[in-house]
């Protein structure tokens, strides 16, 4: 869901109102953790001269134009905004002056299965923004928790930063649910011997998605690692141990993934073995049929069945003898094969 454009910043487009309308969610300044007012992007550069306050900004897919703007009024680095242009990075870390930008992969599940997206966070001292891309969950409630808690608030730019990765990594975990039901539902699959090349492409679909979600969730150690040691002029140090409960989380996301992954690999394996013993069974079929159909051929082949009385037994019978001698033959073996389990 989008949020709608604060007045102030339609006024300040007026001549063009819409130019920004569907990129800019919510321009809002702060001040002792109180929101004070909602600005326009003219006004950015001198309300973030004020004492004890910060603003913060929400983007959802700008254009260069947009983005340019937010440059010159923040004072950002331009590799970092030509990363924020071109979007599809990794998670990562990056220090630019007073600046941080932060790079995380956001995802959900839609339809039963993952939608992934992307967002970018510049953090500084009287400052943060963040960019959305792709599919990505609304942080307004993220605004509307931090709003109701003054307090922290208070602290800056880095309890905002902390309530984005806190959000975006516990939609992690539903995620992770999801696909282990997926994985529930084609564990019944292949232990009912129900073999089809959808369910070994599901297994593989199942575990590419794992292999994203991982790549999605484990930098993000790393990231909040280094947050909570260093870059205190954004992070105070009231602030810093915060990050350490969204490290736990991530430990417990990572080795969820990992636990599925080896469970998803043993379950490929049993399925091609079941595979396998599947076509051994109808090999040993076809074997038994074989053998059972070899000697009325071998006989058929012989005699010809094509004479009057069989040659070499001058016996009117013999035609009638040597079929129930076959019938015989073939019923004991066809017994032995069914015995031994061949068919």
């Amino acid at each position: 869901m989008m949020e709608p454009m604060p007045e102030a910043i339609k006024q300040n487009h007026s001549g063009n109102p819409k130019t920004y309308q569907a990129m800019v969610m919510q321009c809002v300044a702060y001040t002792n953790g109180v929101r004070t007012e909602d600005i326009g992007l003219e006004e950015i550069s001198e309300v973030i001269k004020r004492e004890n306050t910060f603003i913060w900004l929400g983007l959802r897919e700008p254009n260069a134009p947009l983005l340019e703007k937010i440059q010159q009024e923040f004072g950002l680095h331009e590799l970092a905004i030509e990363d924020t242009r071109t979007a599809h990075q990794r998670p990562k870390l990056e220090e630019y002056g007073d600046t941080l930008f932060l790079v995380m992969q956001t995802a959900q599940l839609y339809r039963d299965s993952v939608q992934f997206g992307e967002s970018h966070i510049f953090a500084g001292p009287n400052f943060i923004i963040t960019v959305r891309h792709g599919s990505s969950l609304s942080y307004r409630k993220i605004r509307e928790r931090c709003e109701n808690m003054p307090q922290s608030l208070a602290k800056g730019p880095g309890f905002v930063l902390y309530a984005l990765i806190d959000f975006i990594v516990d939609n992690y975990m539903p995620v992770v649910d999801g696909l282990q039901e997926r994985f529930e539902r084609l564990e019944e699959d292949i232990f009912k011997n129900r073999f089809n090349q959808q369910t070994l492409e599901k297994l593989y679909d199942l575990k590419h998605e794992l292999l994203m979600l991982r790549s999605a969730a484990a930098p993000l150690q790393d990231i909040c690692n280094e947050l909570m040691r260093f870059h205190s002029h954004v992070i105070s140090q009231d602030v810093q141990f915060y990050y350490r409960d969204i490290s736990d989380h991530v430990k417990r996301i990572d080795q969820a993934i990992d636990s599925m992954r080896e469970m998803l690999t043993a379950a490929m394996q049993v399925y091609l073995a079941l595979l396998t013993v599947g076509q051994n069974e109808i090999v040993k079929r076809l074997a038994g049929w074989g053998a059972i159909l070899a000697l009325p051929t071998m006989v058929f082949s012989l005699y010809g069945m094509n004479f009057k009385n069989m040659p070499e037994l001058e016996w009117p019978y013999s035609y009638h003898a040597v079929l129930a001698s076959l019938a015989l033959a073939c019923g004991l073996l066809y017994r032995q094969l069914k015995k031994s389990g061949w068919l």
